[in-house]
């Protein structure tokens, strides 16, 4: 990793000739990162050495005169004489205080209670590559991959200084920022608000798209004017959570899934956040991703160092659409690091809405068998196997923390069990069935050994009562020996047996906190036991859960390249939940069931065929049935299915995807993949409802060749991607609601 100190000095900007570097350039005090449809400028102001925001969206080649606002009123100076306030200034890394009325990318409560920051530039050097974050998930990239700035600040009153982290992925139109806060004193400072991506755009008409919801319906769509005062949301629960996803897009109110303007952010953490778009008085928005304020005031001790989480902003000029696919490329190709993230994922059937917790060795062999005979190549034994007496698990009410199977349940073990399972030859294939497993490491029951020999050991406040959300507490991975034992508890599973799979859940939220800071500790604790067993473990395709969708966020993706997407399997919901998943994360990452009818919690029914096409959208598909309940018509599809998996999969798992019609927007929703060599493209179209009139709309396809010819399963002989693009296709459905089809499209 080669770096280049193009500027030593405020005081030497004058002189200074550019000093370029792969795309980043710094020439005098501006600075200039380029891809290959985004420009992202800023300079230091040489009054004041604050960086001063001058643009973020399409190309540029100039820097311009800022807009021109007066100083009269209660913003005015600086120094007295005439420096602009900082409230009228857009600001690149704004702290409190200082005439800046403004949210804060930075807050600091130093060691003497005074609140208020003055940094200013000291120096900058051009990195090739990107340097990593200890102990923090965050994207990553060789030479001529991504290009990373520098840029360090001082605070001369408090002897503090900052780090700012500038990467620029070209290929991308992304992106990447953090920043480090060094105490240089010797006492400590506290980190009350830190924000790692903040920037200031100019008076734009924006609107904020972000994805809310709760818990069997996340990833709902909500789009918001950005008005004077704050727009935003954040996250309290100590993760990132179902009810809002650190997630947001800006856009232009015309910009549509292809076209127009979208700037997109997304934060690389787990933890609590918070996300806002403040607009003031003239019109300015700034923009501001980084930790929940209330889960902060995180102590920096004489000496130390604190780092932000990483933060990702793409630009795109080609809509929605632009912006999703540009988020699925990165994180696949420069986020996800697992051995599995390119690789075609195996067909599973998971126990759990089968048999629920009620299992024993020779019921979960006789559905093994069962899932071997339906050509399913992956068995996962989800709840229910672990715990001795008198806290054995066969409820949801005792048992988490003790990573030992019930003897009751296997007498001999888990590894004798996962030999039989693992002999069970796969119908039509040379393989024998893979083993997988369920488990919760960051909680424990009070009904528990762990909890009986280590209650010090769990999230909680003082003597305030310790609340239970689904009979369980969450254990404070904050401290070393919590993540030892975790580490250690799993990893003695792992070599107990053959072990393919782990589905690592988490099934509450976090309520009772020793201090605002203990979510930060939390979450690097966290990190450090899964990048300790994902590391020690590459083989095994780990996937993330969260009651569902509670932490589906790009951290958990850096270490697990799929996750749970909604504990909700009803087909019709799941199209809702997965295209708003997409707007930030690839389809690949999902992982995605066809579950038995009628559902189990909205009691609708749904044809096997509708349930797996919508299934067969992710990455990770799967069944979560019992199968000796099946129907005839549905184990019949079931070799169909499983012969469509064998096409899509690696489509999804590589490919680029579109989203043609939202299923809040029109009856006839559907969604479109293109293989990476653009060759073949998938269309999977859904009619909702049966409605006589109006006639369902031509479905368009996205991302084709125009003067390419496609053949098709949809129609006779050839038609162009131009046709088929811009005129559509007029598709059969049947007067019945709940209806799909998959259109394949052969380039010629």
């Amino acid at each position: 990793m080669r770096s280049i100190n193009c500027l030593s000095h405020l005081s030497l900007i004058a002189g200074l000739a550019a000093c370029v570097n792969g795309d980043i350039t710094a020439s005098g005090s501006n600075f200039s990162l380029s891809g290959a449809g985004v420009s992202y400028r800023f300079h230091v102001d040489p009054r004041s050495g604050d960086l001063i925001s001058d643009h973020f969206g399409g190309p540029i080649d100039d820097f311009t005169d800022p807009a021109t606002i007066s100083n009269s009123g209660w913003s005015t100076g600086l120094d007295n004489v005439g420096t602009p306030g900082l409230t009228n200034i857009r600001r690149e890394f704004p702290d409190i205080g200082r005439s800046d009325f403004r949210l804060p990318a930075i807050h600091i409560s130093h060691a003497n209670g005074d609140t208020v920051s003055a940094f200013t530039y000291q120096s900058h050097e051009v990195v090739q590559g990107k340097p990593s974050l200890i102990g923090l998930p965050a994207t990553f990239g060789k030479e001529g991959e991504v290009t990373t700035l520098i840029v360090r600040l001082y605070d001369n009153y408090s002897d503090v200084s900052a780090a700012l982290s500038y990467s620029v992925f070209p290929e991308y139109n992304a992106i990447a920022r953090s920043f480090q806060i060094t105490n240089n004193g010797t006492n400590n400072i506290s980190i009350e608000r830190a924000a790692s991506f903040s920037t200031d755009l100019p008076n734009l008409d924006l609107k904020m798209l972000e994805l809310q919801g709760d818990w069997s319906h996340e990833a709902n769509r909500v789009i918001r004017n950005v008005d004077f005062g704050e727009t935003g949301f954040r996250s309290t629960e100590g993760y990132s959570s179902h009810v809002h996803n650190p997630f947001f897009a800006l856009h232009d109110p015309t910009t549509t899934e292809t076209t127009g303007e979208a700037w997109g952010f997304n934060l690389v953490y787990t933890g609590s956040f918070a996300a806002t778009a403040e607009r003031f008085s003239h019109g300015f928005v700034r923009v501001l991703l980084g930790l929940n304020p209330l889960h902060a005031s995180i102590p920096v001790g004489p000496g130390r160092t604190f780092q932000s989480p990483e933060a990702v902003a793409v630009y795109s000029s080609h809509g929605l659409g632009g912006m999703s696919r540009s988020f699925h490329d990165l994180y696949r190709k420069h986020l996800s690091r697992s051995n599995h993230t390119f690789e075609t994922r195996p067909i599973l059937l998971n126990s759990w809405e089968g048999l629920g917790a009620n299992i024993n060795e020779s019921s979960l062999e006789n559905l093994a068998q069962e899932t071997a005979e339906l050509g399913i190549k992956l068995f996962v034994m989800d709840d229910g196997w672990f715990g001795t007496a008198p806290y054995a698990r066969t409820n949801d009410t005792a048992g988490l923390g003790d990573w030992t199977p019930n003897p009751a349940r296997f007498p001999n073990g888990l590894g004798p069990y996962v030999d039989t399972v693992d002999s069970y030859s796969v119908a039509n294939s040379t393989n024998d069935l893979a083993f997988g497993i369920w488990i919760e490491p960051e909680m424990v029951n009070p009904n528990s050994t762990l909890y009986h020999e280590h209650p010090e050991w769990v999230m909680h406040a003082g003597n305030h009562v310790r609340t239970l959300t689904r009979t369980q507490l969450v254990l404070n991975l904050g401290l070393p020996e919590v993540q030892d034992y975790i580490i250690n508890a799993i990893s003695n599973i792992i070599d107990s047996a053959n072990i393919s799979y782990i589905k690592w859940d988490n099934n509450r939220g976090i309520h009772e906190m020793s201090s605002p800071a203990a979510d930060y500790a939390y979450t690097l604790g966290m990190y450090r036991v899964m990048d300790n067993l994902t590391g020690s473990y590459p083989e095994i395709l780990w996937e993330g859960c969260a009651s569902g969708g509670g932490r589906f966020d790009a951290g958990i993706l850096h270490y697990y390249p799929q996750s749970w997407t909604s504990d909700n399997t009803d087909a019709s919901d799941r199209l809702t939940i997965q295209l708003g998943t997409s707007l930030a994360y690839p389809l690949s990452s999902m992982a995605c069931h066809v579950s038995k009818v009628p559902n189990g919690l909205n009691m609708r029914n749904i044809s096997i065929e509708y349930r797996a096409h919508v299934a067969l959208m992710c990455g990770s598909f799967g069944f979560e049935l019992n199968p000796s309940e099946l129907s005839d018509e549905e184990r019949s599809a079931i070799p169909s299915i499983l012969s469509t998996w064998e096409k899509i999969n690696p489509i999804v798992i590589s490919g680029s995807f579109y989203r043609i019609a939202w299923p809040g927007d029109t009856n006839w929703p559907a969604v479109q993949f293109v293989s990476e060599d653009t060759n073949t493209a998938a269309v999977f179209a859904f009619q909702q409802g049966a409605i006589i009139k109006p006639a369902a709309p031509p479905l368009r396809m996205q991302g084709l060749n125009a003067t390419a010819r496609y053949t098709s399963n949809a129609f006779n002989g050839t038609l162009s991607g131009n046709t088929l693009m811009n005129g559509g296709l007029n598709l059969p459905w049947k007067l019945a609601d709940y209806q799909s089809m998959l259109v394949w499209l052969y380039k010629e």
